[in-house]
């Protein structure tokens, strides 16, 4: 998302005479908001983990029938939340635009432009819009699974694609090996992940990690922090995935039995992994637009147009803390 946003939209943002560091900051935290927006593959991965944990620590409490814990709650629960990051993103941009107006200028258009533009950004958002919500409609009301609804994502998506008359076979075959290519590397990533939890809790480490949780003065809230900051440092230096598989097994289950709710522990992962994506050195938002921004940005303007909108999403994380109705999921 970040690499066709930088290719489309910042030179049509530059060259109306955006602030270049504010037209980063937008094009990074945008294509970013697919990791906590349904349909997500962050959740997933987080859902499939402490569907284990929730079982595990419902058992070590004595629960022999413990609720289950799906990806089609994770995503219903991150709706608001994703929506809220939505909201905070528009009033900074807002507020940029009162306070420095140089720095996203309004767009000059005559007549003829503006002759049909309504229709014309319908014609280019609507099938799209379609698509996603054929995906989420099909996990929220209970149609589908969450793998069930990618095929039918990817059968949307082709349909869309001959309507445009831009399906072909080389285009399907790229499509099907980048996607190959991806899933190996995740797995790859899961296959070393599960080791390393397994020698871990070989070991007795989990016990240790809930005793140090447990003995931290302000019990689950204090306990939670700890994790949140701890997931945020990593962040900085590691793949969201590797942070997925390494500390969710590990704090989960701790977590789950000081009382915390899965759903909404896993919602809060959700958005505080998000920042992972903008946080430099690593940021692979970052990297991805230094690729393709070539000699229309510096990278200290990335790196600077990034920061409020980390800001932002730490504010989103401490709404969402304060305010734990915003993870409510539809049962």
């Amino acid at each position: 998302t970040v690499v066709t946003m930088g290719l489309i939209s910042l030179p049509a943002m530059l060259r109306a005479g955006y602030d270049p560091k504010l037209a980063s900051g937008v094009i990074c935290a945008s294509g970013t908001l697919g990791q906590i927006i349904p349909p997500s593959t962050v959740l997933i991965f987080v859902g499939d983990i402490l569907q284990g944990a929730n079982q595990q620590a419902q058992l070590e409490l004595g629960n022999l029938s413990p609720d289950p814990i799906s990806v089609g709650q994770l995503f219903a629960g991150a709706m608001l939340p994703g929506l809220v990051l939505v909201g905070l993103y528009l009033l900074w941009i807002l507020a940029k635009s009162i306070f420095d107006p140089k720095s996203c200028p309004p767009l000059e258009m005559n007549d003829v432009q503006r002759a049909g533009l309504a229709g014309r950004v319908f014609k280019a958002l609507a099938p799209p819009l379609l698509l996603i919500l054929s995906v989420l409609g099909s996990i929220l009301a209970g149609i589908a699974t969450p793998t069930e609804s990618a095929s039918v994502g990817a059968v949307g998506a082709m349909v869309l694609s001959a309507a445009n008359r831009s399906f072909s076979l080389p285009i399907l075959r790229e499509v099907m090996r980048t996607t190959l290519t991806i899933s190996s590397m995740v797995f790859v990533i899961l296959l070393g992940a599960s080791v390393f939890s397994l020698v871990f809790r070989g070991l007795g480490g989990e016990n240790l990690v809930h005793a140090a949780l447990s003995s931290l003065p302000g019990g689950a809230f204090t306990a939670v922090l700890a994790v949140m900051l701890v997931i945020f440092f990593l962040g900085f230096f590691l793949d969201t995935f590797e942070i997925i598989f390494v500390v969710v097994p590990i704090a989960a289950p701790a977590l789950i039995k000081l009382g915390v709710d899965p759903v909404w522990l896993g919602v809060m992962i959700g958005v505080n992994l998000q920042t992972s994506f903008l946080t430099p050195p690593f940021g692979f938002a970052l990297f991805y637009l230094r690729g393709v921004a070539g000699r229309m940005l510096t990278t200290l303007d990335i790196y600077k147009g990034v920061v409020p909108f980390v800001v932002l999403q730490v504010v989103g994380l401490c709404l969402l803390w304060a305010m734990p109705a915003l993870a409510t999921y539809l049962p």
